[in-house]
């Protein structure tokens, strides 16, 4: 999978050093960053943002560490959970095509005064590698 142009020019989507140490500490399971992403807001619902559909693209970066989940949307943490967090069973993982990884869950999980559906889409050619650890992992506890 090519890595985005925002990352080959100018390193947009490539895991900061920060988090970079954090999840070596942790070993790491599987890792790529400059994929291509997205987040689509289905009947989403927060304070001071209303929208019914709403779909913007992003360059990031995607962990799996012994320890945790850790999805950046640029250099901000879009998903950071860890694997024992209960909520983790909560969130769906899916494959679209090859090499899209999907991860669906309600948005109301992590933030409480907002409502509908979060989904974010992970361009990466370890798409089926990561669903099928995080399904082992999420169904172990």
């Amino acid at each position: 999978m090519p890595k985005t142009l925002l990352y080959r020019l100018f390193g947009v989507g490539k895991m900061p050093a920060e988090w970079r140490s954090t999840i070596e500490s942790e070993g790491i399971v599987l890792f790529d960053e400059g994929i291509g992403g997205s987040i689509t807001y289905r009947d989403f619902s927060a304070p001071g943002r209303r929208s019914s559909w709403r779909k913007v693209a992003f360059s990031g970066s995607i962990a799996l560490t012994k320890t945790r989940l850790l999805a950046l949307q640029y250099a901000n943490p879009a998903i950071n959970v860890p694997l024992d967090d209960s909520r983790l069973k909560q969130m769906q993982f899916s494959v679209e095509g090859e090499d899209k990884l999907v991860v669906v869950f309600n948005a109301n999980l992590f933030h409480n005064d907002w409502s509908g559906t979060i989904e974010y889409r992970f361009r990466t050619k370890q798409a089926r590698e990561f669903l099928k650890s995080l399904g082992n992992r999420s169904d172990a506890a």
